[in-house]
């Protein structure tokens, strides 16, 4: 049995689609792992007072302290763009 071109076209949207839902929630899952590793890698001197963290001490981030730094705040925007094109496709 042969399908219409109409049905034939509407079948292929919505398998892409399907596919571009897919691979945007799978960016994202990606980018969330990401974020989470590169957070817990800085949580080292986060403010735990007397339990090892730093109290009134100010040190600029620099060499791979800075790098990480960035980095997350480059994920976290990616992150956020990713989710915001999720919600603008439905």
């Amino acid at each position: 049995m042969r399908l219409p071109r109409p049905v034939k076209a509407e079948l292929a949207k919505t398998m892409s689609n399907i596919m571009t839902k897919q691979i945007l929630l799978t960016v994202q899952i990606i980018f969330s792992l990401l974020l989470i590793g590169l957070i817990l890698i800085q949580s080292k001197g986060s403010g735990l007072g007397p339990l090892g963290g730093k109290i009134g001490v100010y040190s600029t981030k620099r060499g791979v302290e800075k790098l990480f730094y960035n980095l997350t705040v480059i994920i976290a925007i990616l992150f956020f763009v990713s989710s915001f094109v999720q919600l603008l496709i439905g």
